[in-house]
């Protein structure tokens, strides 16, 4: 057997080398991360003091905000300090440990949009029982599986890495270390590795994707039955925003983990990860509150 160097630091993907760019990158950046630091803040604080927003939808729509603010604090902090320093220099350790936060909050988005989805069917399906079903209890029960179980795959993730030794080369092609990333670092074999994610990450991904996508099945089934015009309208409008966020954060995480991170499509895939990580938790408030009666009569009352 070669011998082989066991490496201790991960050399990151510079954004530009240009300094006149970079600055410019660094405040876009640093502007995005305060808006979306603010703007899901905001939510969090309508939907805690606003006696009319203590309903089911906006209590996921809070824990939705909170996910954003904490996805994006894995990532963006670490970017904004690379592009000052041009450092693009992170230690193993830390790298697998941002790594886990960014699996973490990435599962349980999947898992909580998988709740909001099931919401909008008891709310659309129904009406007359949503009270019931959709109870404090069973609300504060869903979410709590949604944190908890979220915690499944990136232990087993970073078990799994227990068993590879890194040799390098230490270059990483992206900005933020993630899984795929490490494996590509690693020098022993990773298909046990690769089975274990499969056999896991498959079987939790199928459950949270039907999850997700057969209420919508069942929603869009009940409102064609919907004669007037209007009615079907009302109902369509109640889970369009859910609906737009799912459809991003999917095209997003299938993009990035599914399409074959070749030389040719590698401008396009870190312009898809920023995208993924920084603009999305960006948008996603955005998106709730530019449609939604609601959070604006309530932010009027506390203005």
């Amino acid at each position: 057997m070669m011998n082989q160097t066991t490496i201790t630091r991960v050399l990151l993907m510079s954004l530009s080398n240009d300094e006149k760019i970079i600055y410019v990158l660094f405040i876009i950046f640093l502007l995005i991360y305060l808006i979306t630091f603010l703007t899901n803040s905001i939510i969090i604080l309508l939907v805690v003091t606003c006696a009319d927003l203590h309903t089911p939808m906006y209590f996921f729509l809070g824990n939705l905000s909170f996910l954003d603010m904490s996805y994006s604090s894995v990532t963006a902090p670490r970017m904004l300090f690379d592009l000052t320093t041009q450092n693009w220099s992170i230690s193993l350790p830390n790298c697998i440990t941002q790594m886990f936060f960014v699996i973490y909050f990435g599962a349980s988005e999947v898992f909580l949009l998988s709740s909001m989805s099931y919401d909008r069917y008891v709310a659309i399906c129904h009406p007359l029982h949503y009270s019931q079903v959709m109870s404090w209890g069973m609300c504060t029960l869903m979410v709590t599986l949604v944190w908890s179980s979220a915690f499944f795959l990136p232990i087993i993730c970073t078990l799994c890495l227990r068993r590879l030794t890194f040799c390098g080369p230490n270059f990483i092609h992206n900005f933020f270390c993630d899984l795929p990333h490490l494996f590509q670092i690693s020098c022993t074999d990773i298909f046990i590795n690769l089975l274990v994610l499969f056999i896991v990450g498959g079987f939790l991904g199928t459950v949270a994707f039907v999850a997700t996508f057969y209420p919508y099945v069942r929603i869009f089934s009940t409102v064609l039955k919907i004669r007037t015009n209007d009615g079907k309208r009302k109902a369509f409008s109640t889970c369009t925003s859910h609906l737009t966020v799912v459809f991003i954060f999917y095209a997003s995480i299938t993009f990035i983990y599914y399409v074959p991170n070749t030389s040719n499509l590698l401008t396009l895939n870190q312009v898809v990860t920023v995208i993924y990580t920084q603009i999305t938790p960006l948008i996603n408030p955005l998106i709730y509150s530019l449609r939604n009666k609601d959070l604006k009569a309530a932010l009027q009352k506390v203005l």
